[in-house]
């Protein structure tokens, strides 16, 4: 008691945030990663390369950018030298412009394993259900390599193998399950025999949280699944009810030779930047069932995981479910138009020089400057055709095209405005594509 009348209770020092770096942390399974991590009082540091990804995050949360496929030993000591616990979500499902599986999946564990040894920092592992050496996919294979690679290191590792996850954001096999369970009309089936079992995104997330706590012990791995399997013709039903849409009327069993030519058209547009889930990679790993055993996770006492009766439950569909699964497998086509559409103009035009000159010499204009307008447009056309197709010049492209769609139209509109009335429509025409291309620039993203 002091003279005063007061009680002074010594107070510790308060407890210091636990720290967590996530990489890949703002991909679909390491967003939901972040947030739980936050509710549960760490403090995140994301590590990724896209700026504009990053951004895209709710805050609260610091970032380091890099691209973890070419970080040194040395780097990978400075960045997690004050880290509690690492969280690995990143990830690639197969070889192409952005991405290197050995490089993502292999190298950067070991790097990590390197850097860390000796230290007291966690590590917990977001690999995939069924990986293992022998597995049919490059994707499956590498990510078994890096486990190993991990699981030999003397450091404090987890490595936890979720099924199919589903989640509110739409992304890859998610995103590919949304698009097929909305198809109109026809039911397309895909490997209907496969064997299937999903997990919440939140489930997980609330599993990396466990394991990085520390409650369940270190150095074991578990798959991340319910306890029920479906087939895959099952899933999409369950999907298509889920989004509210009747049943389907017909029925089209697609051929192992299609599915073989569509995995390989979809692997040639890898190259080009984009990352589809029709990918050689997981046609296969889908013909192959994803299914797991949930018991090593059940006895080491984590939380059940959701059926996926209850995952959807809990995420009802809206507008939005809708009217993106219908948009996802409309965007290819899309794109492929607008390629299309701008490559055949500047193609016809090179073709059809004395035509084309000919409609501007006819109202005035000087021959040389005639050939060198429509010799210059026809090259701009077919560039903006040919950049459409790179993923990372797909917006900037688009953008190209309603600049160059309305220069045109200006211009014709001075030199000939007659043609505004011709019955081909040579000018209103050029309106629908557009929207067109408006349209394709604004549902680009991906996460």
């Amino acid at each position: 008691m002091q003279p005063n009348g007061f009680v002074h209770i010594a107070v510790g020092a308060m407890p210091m945030k636990k720290t967590a770096i996530v990489l890949g942390a703002y991909g679909f399974i390491g967003a939901a990663c972040v947030k739980a991590l936050q509710r549960r009082g760490f403090s995140v540091t994301g590590i990724g390369r896209s700026r504009d990804a990053a951004a895209k995050m709710p805050p609260g949360i610091d970032w380091i950018f890099r691209d973890i496929s070419n970080v040194s030993v040395r780097d990978w000591k400075g960045l997690l030298e004050s880290a509690d616990v690492v969280i690995n979500a990143s990830g690639a499902l197969q070889d192409g412009a952005r991405d290197n599986l050995k490089a993502i999946h292999e190298t950067a564990v070991r790097n990590i394993c390197e850097a860390l040894s000796g230290s007291r920092t966690r590590v917990v592992q977001i690999s995939a259900a069924g990986v293992s050496e022998e597995a049919p996919t490059d994707f499956f294979r590498s990510k078994a390599r890096g486990d190993a690679l991990l699981m030999a290191s003397d450091i404090d590792w987890i490595v936890l193998r979720p099924v199919l996850v589903i989640g509110a954001q739409a992304y890859g096999g998610t995103a590919l399950l949304r698009a097929a369970a909305a198809f109109p009309l026809v039911e397309t089936m895909i490997a209907p025999q496969a064997l299937i079992r999903t997990v919440s995104v939140d489930d997980l997330a609330a599993a990396v949280v466990e394991a990085a706590d520390g409650g369940l012990g270190s150095r074991f791995v578990a798959d991340l699944t319910e306890d029920a399997e479906q087939t895959f013709a099952q899933l999409t039903q369950t999907f298509r009810s889920w989004l509210g849409y009747p049943a389907w009327r017909y029925r089209l069993t697609l051929p192992d030779w299609s599915l073989r030519l569509t995995g390989r058209l979809a692997d040639a547009l890898g190259w080009l930047g984009w990352r589809s889930p029709l990918r050689t990679n997981a046609l296969l790993s889908l013909q192959g069932g994803i299914t797991g055993d949930p018991a090593v996770w059940k006895k080491l006492g984590g939380q059940p995981f959701r059926s996926l009766s209850k995952t959807l439950e809990d995420l009802p569909a809206t507008a939005q479910e809708r009217i993106f699964a219908r948009l996802y497998l409309l965007l290819p086509l899309a794109i492929g138009c607008l390629s299309l559409f701008w490559i055949l103009s500047g193609g016809f035009g090179l073709i059809s020089l004395a035509a084309a000159k000919a409609v501007l010499t006819d109202q005035g204009v000087s021959p040389a400057l005639a050939a060198t307008a429509v010799i210059g447009g026809s090259i701009i056309d077919l560039v903006l055709g040919i950049a459409v197709l790179f993923r990372r010049w797909t917006k900037i492209a688009c953008f190209g095209m309603i600049a160059v769609s309305f220069g045109y139209l200006g211009a014709g509109t001075l030199l000939t405005p007659h043609l505004w009335l011709d019955p081909l429509g040579v000018f209103v025409k050029v309106l629908p594509s557009v929207v067109l291309t408006l349209l394709v620039s604004l549902v680009l993203e991906e996460r």
